[in-house]
């Protein structure tokens, strides 16, 4: 039986893969699995959701599931992913459920789950809860000890009060246009910008259940482009649905992403003496330029695998204080235990209005290599990965490479395809070295 839980929680369609039945069976097993024992206070969990139509349904599940098993359920309403796992910690739940299937289109949904602490959840504990989802529902408490609903009125400003502290210089005199993709930063992200000073400036903020992150937010960037120019803005910020992803727009309209924004940031916190280590953590995606340009600055870069979840076992295992994606996902421990990226829109304009430089200027170091992604369908992807004559074409790659560009093949984490990504210093370099190993990978089949 395929794994119920993927790279981020549980998602799939709503209503078809991700049912209210399933919903109902993954809160109580949570319940079960994560609640602390020996506690004589009654048992708590926060659950938040993004606004998508298909939130309410799960959410009233994932309750119906929690207080099953005798466990209050803290509902925060619509709030960013980062806000929930915040909550769990400063409401001392003992975990958080959060409804949301992230950048992903409006039929998706997900249910994310996060343990004491706000914690993302390791392997063994949710291939735990994949255990006790399959056995079905145990002894229910009846009566009294049934779990009950409050509603925390206080939840958004208790999550502002929070990610305002991100901002360690007042941003007035900043107008920035924020794309809020329809989703769960609607009103928080224009409200913390606002309390830190800035000028803000909001499109896609207006969620109706169907349109989050339709043509807009993280992974559709043309319009908050556009905007920016018009407006004449400092600079632009890309949510994604849930928000704890951000990308960001020069004042000319140019995209300055995940990649661009931890040299900026790690450049600011080496400054100011507050990069552990003098260490970035970052994903085998990264462009070799975010390699070049920390290399050049003295900082050192831990690599892990590509997925959110990698990088923060990293940051914690080696008590880094900076990490992220390509694609916006940025960890800042000191803010929270997972991506916020609320908290890293603050940090980026604090840095601006610190220094008085454009974000055009202070992205300057990061100076991206040409990138060309080959994705290879196949019918056996890790065999094909190990195939001795693919290993062959990667040294052969390599060799040319040098230092002055990288390889990288790997298998898909959810398709039956092989991935072969070369960076080099010009594009033509690149394309023809991915098509030969893309090549030797075809072969195989």
């Amino acid at each position: 039986m395929a794994r119920l839980f993927g790279t981020d929680g549980v998602r799939g369609v709503a209503n078809q893969d991700l049912t209210a039945e399933l919903a109902v069976a993954l809160g109580a097993a949570a319940a079960r699995r994560l609640i602390r024992t020996g506690a004589t206070r009654r048992r708590v969990a926060v659950v938040g959701r993004d606004p998508r139509a298909s939130g309410e349904m799960l959410e009233a599940a994932v309750i119906a599931g929690l207080t099953s098993e005798g466990v209050d359920a803290l509902r925060v309403g619509v709030l960013p992913t980062p806000a929930v796992a915040y909550l769990t910690s400063a409401y001392d739940a003992d975990f958080g459920v959060m409804i949301s299937a992230s950048h992903n289109p409006m039929p998706d949904n997900g249910i994310k789950i996060f343990g004491p602490g706000g914690l993302k959840l390791d392997d063994a504990t949710e291939d735990r809860i994949e255990e006790l989802v399959r056995q079905g529902p145990g002894h229910r408490p009846t009566g009294a000890g049934i779990g009950r609903i409050v509603d925390a009125e206080d939840a958004l400003e208790r999550y502002l009060r929070h990610v305002g502290k991100a901002a360690t210089t007042r941003l007035d005199g900043l107008t920035v246009v924020v794309d809020c993709a329809h989703g769960a930063a609607s009103t928080a992200a224009p409200d913390a910008y606002r309390a830190a000073g800035a000028t803000v400036v909001p499109i896609h903020a207006e969620p109706d259940g169907l349109n989050i992150n339709d043509g807009c937010g993280s992974t559709h960037m043309e319009t908050l482009r556009a905007a920016v120019v018009s407006h004449g803005a400092d600079l632009g910020l890309a949510h994604d649905g849930d928000a704890d992803r951000c990308l960001a727009v020069a004042a000319d309209g140019a995209v300055i992403d995940g990649d661009a924004i931890m040299v900026v940031l790690a450049l600011a916190m080496q400054e100011a003496g507050e990069l552990a280590s003098d260490t970035l953590v970052a994903t085998v995606m990264s462009n070799l330029g975010l390699h070049l340009a920390m290399r050049a600055a003295g900082v050192q870069v831990r690599t892990t695998g590509v997925g959110d979840r990698y990088v923060l076992e990293e940051l914690r295992a080696g008590e880094f204080s900076l990490g992220g994606e390509q694609s916006g996902h940025i960890v800042l421990p000191a803010f929270g235990t997972t991506g916020d990226g609320i908290v890293t829109g603050l940090r980026l304009m604090a840095r601006m209005a610190q220094t008085r430089r454009s974000l055009a200027a202070l992205a300057e170091p990061m100076q991206t290599l040409p990138q060309v992604l080959i994705n290879v369908e196949v019918t056996d992807k890790a065999a094909v990965a190990q195939a001795q004559s693919v290993q062959d074409a990667v040294a052969q790659a390599e060799a040319e490479l040098g230092d002055t560009g990288r390889i990288l093949l790997r298998p898909s984490g959810t398709e039956q395809m092989v991935r072969v990504m070369v960076e080099a210093a010009d594009e033509d370099t690149a394309r023809q070295l991915a098509a030969r190993v893309a090549e030797s990978v075809s072969a195989q089949n």
